[in-house]
């Protein structure tokens, strides 16, 4: 596969061998760089700050080596392309933090709690990653070290792998749901000038109108603090992840040997 070299967001579009290479330093590094102390990783952090800056669309080649200050085309001695570019800015973000300790939890609960908030974390951290499609990750160093502690925090669960990567796989799309509604509202705000506050209170006359019709009784029945944002969703949903996993482990556990507990 060659690279695609336009405004990609889907990881693993590019020239995956390549890219594996990359991340994993299998690959040739430039024999002269156009400038003094200009790396392939220098490159990877310069995109990951540009795109926490103005977004995933900020970044391009171009940009770059203007913001390195070399030529365009001095860039490609060091990734083929903007997907590549993608494939390890992924991987620098995805993977644990330098100097994190790799501490696996002692109660399978807290391990599925530190999964949630630390991507939660990470999606407030880098808003621009809820925009790309990892369907089809290119997995490199940081994000199998990041799945590895993910794992070993999950061990004590007693569930088949399949359904251990399930458990990280709810998780996962609990959190980016939350993250989501949480940027993108965020996101309204900065771009229309208008807080959350004034754009549902300028619904407020028809609503009130609505609501006394009859037509939607059990609307007009939520309690005022319905739509609070002093509600923590996070916690609550997680809450009730938690008691899930806790039914089916506990349902494994009481299952007779031999007999698979029922899917």
């Amino acid at each position: 596969m060659t690279s695609s070299g336009g405004d990609t967001t889907t990881s693993g579009s590019g020239d995956v061998h390549r890219s594996l290479e990359l991340l994993w330093g299998a690959g040739e590094p430039p024999s002269r760089g156009p400038k003094r102390g200009l790396t392939l990783d220098a490159l990877v952090t310069a995109a990951v700050e540009l795109a926490d800056a103005e977004g995933l669309g900020a970044v391009s080649m171009r940009r770059l080596s203007t913001e390195l200050g070399v030529g365009t085309m001095s860039l490609y001695r060091y990734v083929p392309g903007k997907a590549e570019l993608l494939d390890l800015m992924l991987d620098r973000v995805q993977g644990l933090p330098p100097g994190t300790p790799a501490r696996t939890p002692d109660d399978w609960r807290d391990g599925v709690e530190a999964l949630a908030r630390g991507h939660l974390a990470l999606y407030r951290r880098h808003p621009w990653l809820l925009k790309i499609n990892q369907s089809r990750s290119v997995l490199g160093p940081g994000t199998l070290r990041a799945l590895e502690v993910a794992l070993a925090g999950l061990r004590g669960m007693g569930l088949s792998d399949p359904e251990t990567l399930s458990v990280i796989i709810a998780v996962q799309s609990f959190t980016s749901g939350i993250a989501r509604m949480e940027i993108e509202a965020a996101e309204a705000a900065r771009e229309t000038g208008v807080s959350d506050e004034e754009f549902w209170r300028s619904q407020e006359p028809i609503l009130t109108r609505v609501m006394s019709s009859g037509e939607f009784p059990l609307m007009a029945r939520l309690s005022e603090d319905t739509f609070s944002a002093e509600f923590d969703h996070f916690a609550f949903g997680l809450s009730c992840l938690v008691r899930g996993f806790e039914a089916k482990v506990a349902e494994k556990a009481e299952a007779p040997r031999g007999h698979a507990a029922r899917p």
